[in-house]
């Protein structure tokens, strides 16, 4: 079996992260690596619990993923976000498609929580989109081999659409692949913002990158800082 590395990076999300460990050691990859924006007590204990790697790196969603996939061992580098809810064979469909051709891929797009007629609406189209060639975003669970991922470049060191140049000369391969069960996205921001409001701000921010704002400028507008200072451990 390829030996699959798990790469997390958090910024606070404590809660989330110790319920996808939890998914996680259902699954056993090789190794699972959580990569802190900050000191953060309640992370550290939820890894200690888990009993997976912690290690620190600038807060930068970029810069966190390039340094977990640095540190991992594994032949295939598997990037969640905190708050994702996995299939229960997803570690069994990676590695099958690794073994059938595929050198890097994702998972299919579906919201988290009771099914309703606009959450299928907004995963449908997400779906076309990626049919016809759109972006394929990191909450999607994103899978590369070691080798292709370094040929690739890895991620941009940015806080926001840091996976976008990545993704495009992954899918350029011609060897990525989406694979069929839904990995959950988490619908706390769309609950938060309303669905409308916050689908049409993120197309308008997809917007704004793709006509050159910086990535830095539009994080800021993406989500509010998940700690205050005052939650930082010294």
């Amino acid at each position: 079996m390829n030996s699959v590395s798990v790469v997390i990076p958090v910024l606070g999300d404590a809660a989330e992260l110790d319920t996808l460990l939890a998914q996680l050691e259902m699954q056993r990859p090789a190794e699972v690596i959580v990569v802190a924006g900050h000191a953060d007590r309640a992370v550290t204990a939820v890894c200690a619990r888990h009993a997976c790697d912690l290690i620190q790196a600038p807060a930068n969603r970029g810069a966190q993923l390039n340094e977990g996939a640095r540190r991992a061992t594994g032949a295939v580098l598997w990037f969640l976000h905190a708050d994702a809810e996995l299939p229960a064979d997803a570690l069994t469909l990676i590695v099958a498609a690794v073994r059938d051709g595929a050198e890097s891929g994702c998972f299919r797009f579906a919201f988290q929580g009771p099914v309703t007629w606009y959450k299928r609406a907004l995963a449908w189209l997400v779906a076309l989109r990626i049919r016809c060639g759109g972006m394929v975003y990191g909450d999607q669970g994103i899978f590369a081999t070691r080798s292709v991922y370094c040929d690739a470049g890895g991620f941009a060191d940015w806080p926001l659409f840091e996976e976008v140049a990545l993704v495009r000369r992954l899918r350029a391969r011609g060897t990525f692949r989406v694979l069929p069960r839904p990995l959950g996205v988490a619908t706390r921001r769309w609950e938060r913002d309303g669905w409308l409001r916050r689908t049409l701000h993120n197309r308008w921010l997809a917007l704004r990158f793709a006509l050159g704002s910086r990535p830095e400028v539009l994080a800021a507008r993406y989500r509010p800082r998940l700690l205050s200072k005052a939650e930082h451990e010294p």
